[in-house]
């Protein structure tokens, strides 16, 4: 199947919608904590992304807030810390619906019976029930005027993970954990990890066959 830039848009909202989210393949799946003076803040988001280890920093994207209120940004903006973590298998329905639009004196915590945490005086709460859990300081706000989102910059201040799920290289095993990850708006899927392999360098590159028949 063939899809122009004409029949993207072509199609109908939903369809065009479902099909774009899934077509850059399987995302990761985190929790925002953020908290302000009227209460705590927990959403889901599907776009946390590695900026740089050294400042060690992430981003995400969030939408355009110009008709609707986004109090994960709100609460940022004002309060300058919020928490990313990490969804696994056992908490996914919760997770999945703190994306319900309430009012913003309900905390998702409370309806989607999660529980807040807070570690080391940070200003912002971590999920209990996620293994692992980031803390991050507000650096930026970068807009994106082609259409309408901004990229939250966090640098990292607080990592929390089980110690038998990292190793003596710094490497995590996201599936001791059982980590998710999401196709689309609303699938999610379990993560095996299926190989590892040394850095790449040029003179070391294998000879490989052409698989194609």
């Amino acid at each position: 199947m063939h899809f122009t830039s004409k029949n993207i848009n072509d199609l109908n909202r939903i369809k065009r919608l479902n099909l774009i989210n899934g077509i850059s393949g399987i995302k990761s799946a985190n929790l925002i904590g953020t908290y302000s003076k009227s209460g705590t803040n927990l959403s889901i988001f599907s776009s946390v992304v590695h900026l740089g280890s050294d400042p060690a920093m992430l981003g995400f994207i969030m939408r355009p807030n110009s008709e609707i209120r986004r109090d994960t940004l709100e609460n940022i903006k004002g309060n300058g810390a919020f928490t990313v973590n990490h969804i696994h298998e056992s908490i996914i329905d919760q997770a999945h619906y703190t994306s319900a639009k309430i009012d913003s004196n309900i905390s998702e915590f409370e309806l989607c019976s999660l529980t807040e945490e807070y570690l080391n005086d940070f200003p912002a709460p971590y999920v209990k029930e996620c293994q692992l859990k980031i803390g991050l300081q507000f650096v930026e706000k970068v807009d994106i005027k082609s259409n309408g989102t901004s990229m939250i910059i966090g640098e990292i201040k607080d990592i929390y993970i089980p110690e038998e799920c990292i190793d003596d290289k710094g490497y995590i095993r996201l599936d001791r954990i059982f980590t998710v990850g999401i196709g689309g708006l609303n699938s999610y899927y379990s993560l095996k990890r299926i190989t590892s392999l040394p850095y790449a360098r040029k003179d070391e590159i294998p000879k490989f066959k052409n698989k194609l028949m």
